[in-house]
C-alpha cells in the first residue's frame, strides 16, 4: 500500500477535514497493540516469583537476572526501532513487530512446564520477551508524526499511559489465570505449587559460632514426630518422622501414561529444612507448614497469544504510513550531530527520560522481587503479585490523565517537580527503614513509598512526551526520532534496576545503596532539565500552549535558518 505523501497536521483545515480521523484511528490501533506488547515484555517479572514454588532451583540473583534480561533486550531493540518509522513506515513496522511476540510467549509456555529447562534457556526466552518493550520506540514516533504539536502531549500521554497498563494487566492477570486450567488441555497440565510458612512454637534451635548445638521440640506432644541425631556435642541431623498432627507433606498427583501430571490434589503437611555449611555441619533447622496445590504457570504466557493475533490483524487492516523527509537509516543518527546543538539536547533528553520512564519500567520489573526479597521471609509475608500491579497501574493511569495538562502548562515544569517527588520517595524509603525491615508490619510503609515513586515517574513521563517534540521543533522527523531514541535507552531500566539491586544485595546485604544512587541520579536529571528547559530564559524552554515555547518566539527567519541547517542546505 502506497504511503501518504501529503500530511500537514499543523494546517487547521487539513486537520479538521482529513488529519484528525486518521491520526486518532492510528493512535487507537497502535495503543491496543502496545498494551499487549508491554504485557509480553513484563510477563517474565510475573513468572519468576512463582518459579521456585513449582520446583525450579534458581538462586535469588538468577531470578533477578531473569527479570532483568527483557530490559536489556528492549533497550537494544529500541535503538533499532528508533530508526524504523521514518524509513519503513507505521503499517509494516507495527504489524510485524506485533505478531513476532507470539514466539517467546509460546516458547515460555512450554518451557515453564519442564523443571529440567535450564536457566540459560529462560534467559534466551527472556531476551525475546524484550521485543515487547523494544517496539515502543516505533509506536511513539508513529503517533508523534500524525499529530500537530499542540496535541502531541495529549495523544502520546494517552498512548503511553494506556499502553503501560499492559504492565499492570500482566501482573494482575497472572495470579488469577495460573490458578485453573483456563486454556484447556492444549496448554498442558498443572504443576505442583508449594507454599511454605515457618511453623511457630515447635522447634527451639540453639547455636554456637553459627553451628547448631541442639534442637529441642518445644511441644512435648510432638516430640515423637521429630528425631534429633546428636554426636560429639553437636546436631548431626534432624529427621521428620511424623506423628500426631505433624505429618510430612505429601504430593498427590495423577499422571498419564507418558508421565505427565494431569491432576494435583490439594494437600497440607510439614517439611523440615536442614541447612549445612561447606564442611557439612548443620547451621540451621526450620520446620515449615506446607500447602500444595495445582498451578498452571504456562497460562501466564499463553493467554496473550490471541490478543497479539487480533492486534496484528487490526494493524494490517487499519494502519497507514506517511512519507517523511528523511535520509534513510544513516540520516536518523543526525540527532548525534552538532547541527542546531542536536547532540547536547539528545544527551539531555536521554538523561531525563531514563529518570522518568527508566524508573517506571525498572521498578515495574523489580517490584515483585523486591517485595519477595525484603518481606518474603516474615510470617504472614505478602504475596508479591497481589501488590505488584498497583505501581504500573498508577504510573500508566496518570500518563493518560496528565498529558493534556502539560500541553497547556509545559512539559519541563512538570518534569522538574515530579523529579523532586521521586527524590523524596527514595529518601522516605531509606530514612524510614522500609528497605531494611524488621517485621512485616513495615510493609505498608514500603508499599506507599513505592507507589509514590510510581506516581511521580508516571507524571514525569507524561511531561516528556510534550517536551521532546518541542525541543526538536525545527524537525518533526527528529522529534519523532528523539522519542524513539530516548525510549531505547530508558528501556534498559528493567535490566539496570534489577542487576544493580541484585548487586546491592550481594555486596551490602540490602538495597539501600541502590535507592541512594537512584536519588543522586534524579538530582542530576533535575538540574539538567532546569538549566536547559525550565528556568527563565532557558535555551529551549517550554511553558506550554498558554505560556509559549522557544520555537514560538523565534523570528520566522531564524526558524527557516534552523530548518535549512538541519537539511544541510545553504544558509
Amino acid at each position: 500500500m502506497a504511503r501518504i505523501q501529503h500530511w500537514t497536521p499543523e494546517d487547521p483545515k487539513f486537520w479538521q477535514e482529513t488529519g484528525s480521523a486518521l491520526a486518532w484511528r492510528t493512535c487507537g490501533v497502535t495503543t491496543f497493540s502496545l498494551i499487549f506488547s508491554f504485557a509480553t515484555w513484563f510477563v517474565m517479572s510475573a513468572v519468576v516469583v512463582r518459579m521456585p514454588a513449582i520446583g525450579f532451583k534458581f538462586t535469588t540473583t538468577e531470578l533477578f537476572w531473569l527479570a532483568a534480561i527483557p530490559g536489556l533486550a528492549s533497550g537494544i531493540l529500541r535503538l533499532v526501532h528508533a530508526n524504523f518509522i521514518p524509513v519503513l513506515g507505521t503499517r509494516p513496522v507495527i504489524s510485524w513487530s506485533t505478531i513476532l511476540k507470539v514466539v517467546p510467549m509460546v516458547w515460555l509456555g512450554y518451557a515453564i512446564q519442564d523443571l529440567n529447562t535450564p536457566w540459560s534457556t529462560f534467559m534466551i526466552i527472556g531476551f525475546l520477551c524484550g521485543m515487547g518493550g523494544g517496539d515502543f520506540s516505533s509506536f511513539m514516533p508513529s503517533t508523534s508524526i500524525f499529530f500537530p504539536k499542540r496535541l502531541q502531549g495529549t495523544a502520546l500521554g494517552i498512548q503511553a499511559g494506556l499502553g503501560n497498563f499492559g504492565v499492570s494487566i500482566v501482573q494482575f492477570v497472572a495470579p488469577w489465570i495460573i490458578g485453573f486450567a483456563a486454556l484447556g488441555t492444549v496448554a498442558g497440565g498443572p504443576q505442583v505449587f508449594s507454599k511454605a510458612d515457618p511453623a511457630k512454637g515447635v522447634l527451639t534451635v540453639t547455636k554456637e559460632a553459627g553451628i547448631v548445638k541442639d534442637v529441642a521440640v518445644a511441644r512435648p506432644d510432638l516430640a515423637a514426630a521429630i528425631e534429633v541425631v546428636r554426636a560429639d556435642g553437636v546436631v548431626k541431623d534432624v529427621i521428620l518422622r511424623g506423628a500426631g498432627e505433624i505429618q510430612p507433606v505429601r504430593t498427590e498427583a495423577v499422571k498419564d501414561a507418558a508421565g505427565r501430571i494431569v491432576e494435583v490434589k490439594p494437600t497440607r503437611g510439614y517439611a523440615l529444612e536442614v541447612k549445612r555449611n561447606a564442611a557439612g555441619a548443620v547451621t540451621d533447622v526450620t520446620l515449615r507448614s506446607v500447602a500444595r496445590k495445582a498451578m498452571w504457570l504456562q497460562n501466564a504466557a499463553f493467554v496473550w497469544v490471541p490478543f497479539l493475533v487480533i492486534a496484528f490483524v487490526l494493524s494490517v487492516i487499519f494502519l497507514r504510513s506517511l512519507e517523511l523527509p528523511t535520509r534513510g537509516f544513516m540520516g536518523q543518527f543526525e540527532i548525534l550531530s552538532s547541527r542546531n546543538r542536536a547532540r547536547t539536547h539528545t544527551w539531555n533528553c536521554t538523561i531525563t527520560y531514563i529518570c522518568s520512564f527508566g524508573s517506571f519500567s525498572g521498578f515495574s520489573a523489580a517490584f515483585p522481587m523486591l517485595i519477595k526479597t525484603l518481606y518474603g521471609g516474615f510470617d504472614g509475608a505478602p504475596d508479591p503479585l497481589a501488590y505488584a500491579y498497583l505501581g504500573p497501574l498508577i504510573g500508566g493511569l496518570v500518563r493518560v490523565l496528565t498529558g493534556g495538562l502539560f500541553d497547556r502548562f509545559g512539559g519541563s515544569k512538570g518534569m522538574h517537580w515530579t523529579t523532586l517527588g521521586q527524590i523524596a520517595g527514595c529518601a522516605y524509603l531509606i530514612f524510614g527503614g522500609y528497605l531494611t525491615p524488621t517485621g512485616v508490619d513495615q510493609f505498608g510503609g514500603f508499599l506507599w513509598g513505592m507507589l509514590w515513586i510510581f506516581l511521580m515517574s508516571g507524571i514525569n513521563n507524561a511531561a516528556t512526551f510534550r517536551q521532546y517534540p518541542i525541543v526538536f521543533a525545527y524537525s518533526p522527523a527528529k522529534g519523532a526520532q528523539m522519542l524513539g531514541w530516548t525510549g531505547a535507552w530508558a528501556a534498559f531500566g528493567p535490566f539496570v534496576w534489577n542487576t544493580l539491586i541484585a548487586s546491592s544485595l550481594e555486596k551490602t546485604g540490602a538495597v539501600t545503596a541502590f535507592f541512594a544512587g537512584a536519588a543522586l541520579f534524579y538530582v542530576y536529571s533535575m538540574a539538567v532539565n532546569w538549566w536547559y528547559y525550565t528556568r527563565q530564559g532557558a535555551e529551549r524552554f517550554d511553558y506550554g500552549n498558554a505560556g509559549g515555547t522557544w520555537w514560538d518566539r523565534l523570528p520566522d527567519a531564524e526558524k527557516d535558518r534552523m530548518k535549512r541547517i538541519d537539511l544541510r542546505q545553504a544558509v
